[in-house]
């Protein structure tokens, strides 16, 4: 049996009085697009900063590639490419100088035009970045997380504060990457369903229920993913939570 992309193991996160992660457990197998679903607080930017190295577990395990991330940090950026929900770029760089910025911390990146092209941004090679709109800075922050030819990518809160048009670009790019191992953070329905091989519902820090998006709602006996998200973890999505993770 191959050896999962992710694999993480009771993981748990407190920011003082707030359990921001209890007792998680996921698994991500190579090649899988998952989807982890929840409301704001439930736990689903810590759950993927702990994957990505960005914060040290208070308890449990994680792998990536069976490699961990906060002891083995500079083997896995090598290999995991990550685009958080605000990029803090230089504004008066352009678009092109971003892209080789980023080449540059790796030995073999991806060339700069396929990743231009990739993420539909070739007419803006010359643009600084204080120039772009919300949906090209969010498809050049996918550019730079796939410079170095990562094997997995985590891309948190993709289409936020984006119109339709903008969204339904930024679904097209990420059906591109048929060759990695994609963990979409997110609180759209109809985002996930698109997307995503399987969904991760999380509440209150914890996987509530896991499976396909047809699995999920057969389980729930609901007529779709969003009334199954309701029936499975008792809550409804653009409903925040009384704790807000990110504030934390």
């Amino acid at each position: 049996m191959n050896r999962p992309a992710i694999r993480a193991e009771n993981l748990r996160k407190r920011y003082g009085d707030t359990v921001a992660v209890d007792d998680l457990s996921l698994r991500v197998e190579q090649g899988e697009v998952l989807g982890i679903l929840g409301t704001n607080g439930a736990g689903k930017t810590t759950t993927v900063e702990l994957i990505a190295g960005l914060r040290a577990p208070d308890g449990g395990r994680v792998t990536v590639m069976g490699l961990d991330p906060w002891r083995d940090r500079a083997a896995v950026r090598r290999i995991l490419g990550v685009q958080l929900q605000e990029s803090q770029l230089h504004d008066a760089l352009t678009v092109a100088e971003l892209v080789d910025l980023y080449r540059s911390f790796y030995p073999s990146p991806r060339p700069r035009d396929e990743l231009l092209e990739l993420v539909e941004l070739a007419k803006q090679r010359d643009t600084r970045f204080s120039r772009l709109s919300g949906g090209q800075a969010q498809r050049l922050s996918i550019a730079l997380a796939l410079a170095g030819r990562p094997r997995v990518v985590i891309l948190d809160e993709l289409t936020t504060g984006l119109d339709p048009r903008a969204r339904r670009r930024m679904w097209a790019t990420v059906e591109q990457l048929t060759e990695e191992t994609v963990v979409l953070v997110s609180h759209a329905m109809d985002e996930v369903e698109r997307l995503c091989d399987r969904v991760a519902l999380v509440r209150a820090g914890r996987v509530a229920a896991l499976g396909t998006p047809a699995e999920l709602v057969r389980r729930a006996g609901a007529a779709d993913l969003d009334e199954a998200f309701l029936v499975l973890t008792g809550e409804r999505l653009g409903e925040p939570d009384d704790e807000d993770e990110e504030a934390a």
